[in-house]
């Protein structure tokens, strides 16, 4: 077991310490706990080392931002162990931790198997959604439900106590962590980038998962070169709780072939980082220049004035209201109105939704009130959709009505709670 600082994670370690190291990653939702059946068999010939998201098991709640902000808290956590090199299994969200140190980390990861995994994990919009539902009623909407998307029918049905157990998982993590843990899953999207992972690489799905089931594994085969897919049967999400036996053969099989060895440079003593792929000019080096220099990174073309704002303002646009919201905006613009449409990208979202000296929350509010200072009432329904995404409870929005019915009117605030009270049920509503 570990003391926890907030740059590192909680840990704690099975097996022999001389052993090569294995890291196992959890899931979102769940604790280290969910390897508990792997650990015996595999605590044979590798020295274990299991950890907790934010908030899971315990763990202190210091909430990451993003996938790649826990995975530099897991590297942070290593060196402080000392642990240069690993192997690496991860289930859904430990799966993306995985995906974050093969691309960012090469050097460090001897082997990798993704489980229940995908390099974009449904759609921003269903991640934002969740922690909506969370900080409006709680975990225990989710934690109730978790046992439909982690497992089949028939196992929930057969193993009572583990269902239950699965349940208060997720009933005992921290709020904060859990939606700070979605909103990092909104933005991962690393689709692009799987020809880049070199690691040799085992991607498992259970038969039945309807969340990242066998249709995202076989993209992640696609994408990262010479990958192995293996399909469990009779398995959903949880895939190693429903079905031990089968992923620790696996995994048993996956890394005792496939851990790669660091090749040092016989000149330097280090191991050299695999080269990114970069769009230049070829560049002749020097017979005798060092590695680093054969690729150089990219010159930019210098900035001249301004950067133009519509890109970060679409961004933001996305982030706040949504995909679908935008999507729907966007292409419903033709020749007359399209120029509006980058107008308010540009101006409304790049410019000054993007201005640091507020964050979202604060602007919400004052969007909020603003719109029915004007009676808009027809805005009013995507910006408390916006809000709630921004971090406000329906309590700080009722308050929020409750401020603009003495300074706007009470006529102006009747419509405005009409049009916020329907929102908030149809966001806060956890769906059966």
């Amino acid at each position: 077991m570990s003391e926890t600082p907030s740059n590192t994670l909680q840990y704690r370690f099975d097996g022999p310490e001389e052993a090569p190291v294995l890291i196992l990653g959890p899931s979102l939702g769940t604790t280290w706990h969910m390897w508990d059946r792997q650990v015996p068999e595999l605590g044979r010939q590798w020295r274990v080392l299991r950890f907790d998201l934010p908030g899971h098991g315990g763990a202190p709640a210091h909430p990451g931002g993003s996938v790649g902000d826990l995975a530099r808290r897991l590297l942070a956590t290593l060196d402080a162990l000392g642990v240069q090199r690993f192997g690496y299994a991860g289930c859904a969200f430990g799966g993306a931790l995985g995906l974050e140190l093969a691309l960012r980390h090469p050097e460090r990861l001897a082997s990798l198997v993704l489980i229940a995994a995908s390099p974009r994990f449904g759609t921003a919009d269903e991640f934002r959604q969740r922690g909506v539902i969370v900080r409006s009623n709680g975990l225990d909407p989710i934690a109730r439900t978790s046992p439909e998307r982690w497992f089949t029918g028939g196992f929930a049905a057969a193993q009572p106590a583990i269902t239950e157990w699965a349940v208060q998982m997720v009933r005992t993590t921290d709020p904060g962590c859990y939606i700070a843990a979605c909103e990092a899953l909104a933005t991962f999207d690393v689709r692009d980038e799987l020809g880049r992972i070199g690691v040799p690489t085992l991607v498992l799905a259970g038969s039945d998962d309807q969340v990242t089931g066998p249709a995202e594994a076989r993209t992640l085969v696609a994408g990262i070169p010479d990958a192995r897919l293996a399909v469990v049967p009779g398995a959903s999400h949880l895939v190693p709780v429903e079905q031990p036996g089968a992923v620790t053969d696996l995994l048993v099989r996956h890394f005792s072939s496939a851990w790669q060895q660091p090749m040092f440079d016989t000149a330097t003593g280090h191991i050299p980082i695999p080269a990114v792929p970069v769009a230049a000019v070829p560049v002749a080096a020097p017979s005798n220049a060092p590695l680093a220099a054969i690729a150089p990174a990219a010159v930019q073309p210098e900035q001249v004035g301004r950067q133009d704002p519509h890109e970060a303002g679409l961004k933001v646009r996305r982030e706040v209201l949504g995909d679908a919201h935008v999507d729907q905006e966007l292409s419903a613009a033709d020749e007359f109105s399209g120029d509006f449409q980058e107008f308010v990208t540009r101006y409304a979202w790049g410019e000054v939704w993007d201005r640091p000296a507020l964050d979202r929350r604060a602007r919400s509010c004052v969007t909020l009130g603003a719109l029915i200072a004007g009676g808009h009432t027809e805005e009013l329904g995507p910006h408390v959709r916006a809000a709630l995404r921004n971090g406000l409870t329906p309590a700080e929005i009722k308050e929020v009505l409750l401020q603009t019915a003495v300074y706007c009117g009470i006529p102006a605030a009747h419509a405005a709670f009409r049009v916020a009270q329907q929102v908030i049920r149809e966001e806060t509503t956890p769906e059966e």
